[in-house]
């Protein structure tokens, strides 16, 4: 009987091994995940539906010009630290968030902001969700500035892409590749001086969903002051 028991075991033990070694070989690695997602942005940044080929410039180069990007050439500047591309189609009227906590001398500044966007799934080819193109829809964000440590902070409290993003608890985060612009533009509540940003966002700064299953992302976003 011990025998037994024991020749059980140990067919159970290597059957288990078996799937898992299976499953391990199946299964993509973080890094064979990181890899795909670095050629699918390759391939964009030389072909898309967005305005065709992408040049992407230095944050030096972007500084030297006002912090502006070239949309005539498609300039797109890449920002080392997290991976994001941006291009500024407009950048507004009005003040920054942190001129405005300069001016106010607010350790804080908290502002709601109103988006229109298109979200575009780099590596699947397939636009994710937009409000573009529904009038009576806009995104509105909650963001506040932390003037002492330059970050930001902000949660979606209502449209599309808080439908897509809401938690149980009500909570939708808005990602940090939407935030990078905000040093950069400048925001009114003329909606003919809104600014308008075009980025690419890798996994590490999207959203859940694209932390999840590593995707790249491509936005078009405007953003407005609203009341």
């Amino acid at each position: 009987m011990k025998k037994l028991f024991l020749y059980m075991l140990t067919t159970a033990v290597v059957g288990i091994s078996l799937i898992m070694a299976v499953s391990c070989n199946d299964g993509e690695t973080y890094a064979d995940q990181k890899n795909k997602e670095k050629k699918a942005i390759s391939r964009f940044l030389s072909e898309n539906g967005f305005g065709g080929p992408i040049k992407v410039i230095s944050e030096s180069q972007f500084y030297a010009q006002d912090s502006t990007t070239n949309v005539a050439k498609n300039e797109f500047v890449l920002f080392n630290e997290d991976g994001i591309y941006m291009q500024i189609v407009s950048k507004g009227e009005g003040q920054t968030m942190i001129e405005m906590a300069k001016e106010t001398r607010d350790s804080t500044v908290s502002k709601v902001l109103l988006c229109r966007f298109i979200e575009y799934d780099i590596e699947n080819a397939d636009t994710t969700n937009s409000n573009i193109y529904a009038q009576s829809i806009v995104d509105k964000m909650l963001c506040k500035y932390i003037h002492y440590s330059r970050k930001y902070n902000a949660t979606f409290t209502e449209g599309m892409m808080y439908r897509q993003l809401a938690s149980n608890s009500g909570s939708a985060p808005v990602p940090e590749g939407w935030l990078k612009p905000l040093d950069f533009i400048r925001l009114s509540r003329d909606p003919g001086k809104v600014a308008k940003v075009r980025i690419i966002v890798p996994h590490s700064s999207g959203t859940m969903t694209a932390s999840q299953y590593v995707l790249p992302y491509y936005y078009e976003v405007s953003y407005q002051l609203g009341k």
